[in-house]
This record gives structure tokens, sequence and C-alpha cells, in this order.
């Protein structure tokens, strides 16, 4: 079986024993996100594409603008996400760089720059090799979109780089003010970030967090990242940032209405992921909520498409199924 050459039973094996029936699922998508053996097989089988025709807009810039087109035409912003993280080459930065720099030129020439922002990954930009590296490359993506007015948010990934994405975007920050950054609820560090980032002007996504951490770094349970998220927005709000509530949670959207009610409706906006819950973004967006989709696209997809299933188990037939040989 391709599953157990690949060590996915082994490790679900292994992980049945501790963790509930929900939780080994999560952890071992996470787990799988990370092995070339399981990539290969989900990669070339055609059930996946259904998944990632629904989750990536195209694997080219081409693909991209035609869904940027579409969504800012229902009345709904975007921040578009080119995928490739984690490159360990100075030439592999370099091309990044330009591809976010044509990204943001072709959106600008379409007329979608006004409701468009780019989301920016680190590791895509060298941060692994040096980190000097990734300021100046982050910087050059910065002044490309300041031209032509478009923000950008440094998106945020696993804890090993926590402190130094907070520390290059402070840097980002000090020449272009609105860069937005990325606070990951569910890490038990998170109410000290977002005390230091709570301040009027700054923009900060508020999202759960998509990564696998320990027990000792992150919450677990759902309901404690629940109390996490919202003791995360509370400080925000008292410090006068703008939130973006980056959640497809209706028990928790509810729950940040009521806070941001009870201090009078401070500016804020709505995120959320291409393919997931669009009937509550037309709902949002009727209600007069500023809603922004997060449109991830490129070749790189597998790891990204392994962590939405971790968060959505009700896609994961196709990806067993063509782990079983069946594509």
């Amino acid at each position: 079986m391709v599953a157990d050459r690949s060590g996915w039973g082994a490790a679900g094996g292994r992980l049945r024993g501790e963790l509930g029936a929900a939780a080994v699922l999560r952890h071992s998508l996470i787990w799988a996100s990370r092995r070339r053996s399981v990539q290969q097989v989900v990669s070339r089988s055609p059930l996946t594409r259904r998944l990632v025709r629904r989750f990536v807009a195209g694997e080219d810039l081409a693909g991209a603008v035609t869904v940027v087109r579409r969504l800012t035409g229902r009345g709904l912003s975007v921040t578009v996400d080119h995928l490739g993280e984690d490159i360990r080459d100075a030439a592999g930065a370099t091309a990044a760089v330009a591809v976010h720099r044509a990204l943001i030129a072709q959106l600008a020439a379409e007329g979608l720059a006004p409701r468009a922002e780019v989301s920016l990954k680190l590791s895509s930009l060298g941060q692994s090799l040096d980190g000097e590296l990734a300021f100046e490359n982050a910087l050059e993506v910065c002044r490309a979109a300041a031209e032509v007015g478009m923000p950008v948010t440094i998106d945020m990934e696993d804890h090993t780089t926590t402190d130094s994405t907070l520390g290059i975007g402070a840097r980002l920050r000090a020449e272009h003010p609105s860069t937005g950054l990325v606070v990951q609820a569910s890490l038990r560090r998170s109410d000290g970030d977002c005390r230091a980032l709570a301040h009027p002007g700054s923009r900060i996504r508020l999202c759960k967090g998509a990564y696998q951490e320990t027990a000792a770094r992150a919450w677990q349970r759902r309901n404690d990242v629940r109390a996490a998220y919202l003791r995360c927005l509370r400080i925000l709000l008292e410090g006068g940032a703008t939130p973006l509530i980056a959640t497809h949670d209706p028990e928790l959207i509810d729950a940040c209405h009521r806070l941001i009610a009870a201090r009078g409706g401070p500016a804020h906006e709505h995120q959320m992921l291409f393919g997931i819950r669009a009937d509550e973004q037309a709902r949002l967006v009727a209600a007069g909520e500023e809603v922004r989709i997060y449109v991830p696209f490129g070749e790189r997809w597998y790891s990204y498409l392994m962590r939405r299933m971790a968060e959505r188990p009700a896609n994961l037939a196709l990806v067993l199924r063509a782990l079983a040989g069946g594509g």
C-alpha cells in the first residue's frame, strides 16, 4: 500500500493512543504536508486536482488575476499569496521577488490594486538563509506595492520564525507603516505579542494558527484557542489597532462582533480563505462588513492544501483515495 511505504499508517498508530480521532486526523495531515513520499502520490493524482481548483487560484499569474477579478466584482477585497515556502537558495528568493513584482504590476494594470494587497511569506524570500536577505527582498516588494497604492501583509509561519518575522516586520513598518503583521492566537505567547503591536495604525491579521505546535507552545483544545483569540482581539482593540479577523468559525465571528460593538464599532475587516464559506463571505458583505479573501496561487500548492485539509477534514476523502491508489 502507498500509505505503508510513506509511513502514514505507522504515524497514525502512534498518535491514536494519545489523541482523539479529530486530533489524530489534524496531526497526521500536517505531518503528511512535510513528507515528500506522500506529496508525490497526492500531487500526481487527478483526484486532488478538484481540491486544488477549489482552494488555489491556479498555478500561474493569469489564473490568480482571473480569480481576483471575479472576487472583487462581488464586492470582496483580496490578499494574494504566491505559494512557495522555505526557499533555501538566494536565486530562488530573487525569483520569488520577481513573481511578486509581476503580480503587483499586473493587478495595477488591470485596475484591481484598490481592492488588493499582497501576502508575503518571508521564508520564500530567504529567511532561513539570512534574515537581512529576507528583509531586503521584502522591502523591495513593499516599495513596489506602495508605488501602486497596495499594502502588504507579512504572513506568519511556524513558531521557529516568529521572532525573526516580527523583527523584520517592525523594520518594514519604519518605511511602510501600513504593513500588516500576523498573530496566531493559538500560540501561548500571543497575548504579549498583541500588547506590543496594539497601537493606532497597526494592521494585525488575527488567525487561530494552521501549524502543528506542541502543547508547551500552543493551546490545543478548541475552546482554549477560541478564548485566546478573543483575548488577543480585546488587547488589539484596547490599543487602537485595526484587527483583521481571520476566521471561518461562526461562533467566534459572532463573539468578535459583540466585542467590536461594545467599543463603538472601530475599524476592522474580516478575512477568509479562497474556497471556504462563500455563503458567509456574501452574508458579511451584505451586512456592510469589509471582507478580504486570501487568494493563493502557484505551482507549490501541496503544503498549503494539506493544511487546509487539516482544518477541513470533510475534504479528506479525495486525498485518502489518492493515497490508496484510487487516482
